[in-house]
């Protein structure tokens, strides 16, 4: 019985360590742009292997704790004006479109940049894409406009159209570091807007995140002393059964 009790205890100091992580996870982003925030679903786990001789019935469930999903919160962040011509943010559902070394990715992250090459690229040199490829600028063009749906044009005309995507299943994305999304199934945008001159903060929240923090740190440390006290009571028992032996 003791062992049942400490087997339960270590599963869910188990999925509070996940927790804790998922948080401080979180909490690290929490200026990042266009950051989204993450939790986790737990449901519990019974098996029937509790086995003794007192019990009503010979098998009794043991109820485990079980880390069932990382779920996003895709909530929109604040909008910030920053009037910078190449500072992007949706006002909506969709997702930039990037070009990386594993293929395309998703972020919301539009801080773009030109690189040497006068491709529109993320922060992290990815090429942004466009409709129909990445977006290319030349060395003398100046007075770079994105309309809200995304359609790009400077002192020399149009330039292309950003690729904003939407998906039906969101949850169904994987996050990737770099602030990237990968896999679900993208569909055309259609209720997406872009605005430009402004960027969208991380939609973590501080206070409700270190609130968080503080609460599964102290859950980690109650299960921790009624594990301790676990110990003690079997090195009890055990001391005694070897006094009665002897």
């Amino acid at each position: 019985m003791i062992g049942n009790a400490q087997l339960i205890s270590l599963s869910r100091q188990i999925a509070l360590q996940r927790q804790m992580d998922v948080v401080a996870h979180n909490v690290a982003n929490i200026n990042t742009t266009g950051f989204k925030a993450e939790q986790i679903l737990f449901e519990e786990y019974e098996m029937p292997v509790a086995r003794d001789r007192t019990f009503p019935g010979l098998d009794q469930p043991l109820s485990y704790v079980q880390d069932w999903a990382t779920i996003h919160d895709l909530s929109g962040g604040a909008m910030t004006q920053t009037g910078n011509e190449l500072d992007v943010a949706l006002n909506g559902g969709g997702f930039f479109a990037v070009q990386t070394a594993a293929g395309e990715r998703w972020t919301r992250a539009g801080s773009f940049q030109i690189d040497n090459n006068g491709t529109l690229v993320d922060a992290s040199g990815n090429p942004v894409m466009g409709i129909g490829g990445p977006i290319q600028f030349g060395p003398e063009e100046t007075g770079i406009s994105i309309a809200t749906d995304g359609a790009i044009s400077t002192n020399a005309g149009p330039r292309g159209q950003l690729r904003i995507v939407e998906f039906d299943n969101p949850q169904a994305l994987v996050r990737e570091g770099s602030n990237l999304f990968s896999g679900g199934t993208p569909v055309a945008n259609a209720n997406t807007r872009v605005m430009q001159g402004h960027v969208e903060r991380s939609n973590v929240s501080g206070v409700s995140e270190m609130a968080e923090l503080i609460r599964v740190t102290r859950a980690y440390e109650s299960i921790a002393s009624l594990t301790q006290k676990q110990d003690e009571l079997r090195r009890t028992a055990i001391q005694r059964l070897g006094d009665t032996n002897s």
